[in-house]
């Protein structure tokens, strides 16, 4: 599952380092070296726009990562490329994916906050914070967290699986919606399920979260208990929703080792269905 390494340290100073791990984003999709796919680009060799700033992302161990953007526009260095994150899972370290997941928000945070978003004044980082201040109007701007639930419905032995519209994957997983504002996750829960297929549900159990940087999101997983009520899907953003019992042949779900979603569905099979993770 996508998490940051236990040993990672975050730094929001910029540090002297002999060897850098240089992080280039493009957009959403990430610079890496042809074939072995590693995220890095020799400054020695390859030189980057003239005003190009890096923001410091942390240390893992001696390796200090630091990471910057390019114009959308730009062309790919020669034995390089520009892949999206979603690409790497499997192809790359876990660790080093999730440093970089980290590292594309705190770049599209910098890159979306140059100015001030109350007067339009450029803005500069503040000392000690991963905060942008402006300096005219001194409003400030931290990076953006979209806090998400997610709840896999229990009704006896049988899970409630749905298959979301936008889905690329087509996957059958839990629901999952984002927080309003004002709200709290157990009401945002209620709210969803109402809204996505017309349940009740009781007896909310906190089970993980996970940082989900596509772009933005902290995915905050439940389980619940049916309470009530018929299926009767949102077709502007549900495409299927059924109950799958022990004895019922399982859907696609979400794979071990990428996303919550695959862990909490796993956790709650029958064991002749749960999956094993790779490394086990």
């Amino acid at each position: 599952m996508l998490l940051t390494p236990e040993l990672f340290r975050p730094l929001l100073m910029a540090q002297e380092h002999p060897a850098p791990v240089n992080l280039v984003f493009r957009g959403d999709m990430l610079l890496v070296r042809d074939p072995d796919l590693h995220p890095h680009l020799d400054l020695e060799a390859h030189a980057l726009p003239e005003g190009t700033r890096f923001i410091p992302v942390g240390m893992l161990g001696e390796r200090y990562f630091h990471a910057t953007w390019v114009p959308h526009d730009s062309a790919e260095w020669p034995g390089h490329s520009f892949r999206k994150l979603r690409s790497l899972f499997g192809a790359i370290d876990d660790h080093l994916l999730a440093i970089a997941g980290r590292a594309f928000q705190i770049v599209e945070w910098a890159r979306t906050h140059r100015f001030c978003g109350a007067c339009g004044a450029p803005t500069q980082l503040v000392a000690g914070e991963r905060c942008m201040r402006c300096t005219v109007c001194s409003h400030m701007a931290y990076p953006r967290i979209s806090p998400a639930m997610m709840v896999l419905i229990q009704h006896g032995e049988s899970l409630l699986l749905a298959r979301h519209l936008n889905s690329p994957s087509g996957f059958f997983t839990a629901l999952a919606g984002f927080l309003e504002a004002g709200e709290s996750i157990e009401e945002a829960i209620h709210r969803e399920v109402q809204e996505e297929v017309g349940l009740q549900v009781r007896d909310l159990r906190y089970f993980g979260s996970q940082p989900w940087p596509f772009p933005h999101s902290l995915m905050i997983a439940f389980t619940a208990q049916y309470a009530g009520g018929d299926i009767r899907v949102d077709a502007s953003e549900i495409a299927e929703a059924r109950w799958f019992g022990p004895h019922d042949p399982l859907p696609p779900i979400p794979p071990l080792g990428l996303s919550i979603a695959g862990h909490l569905i796993n956790a709650h099979l029958p064991p002749s269905h749960q999956r094993r993770p790779a490394s086990d």
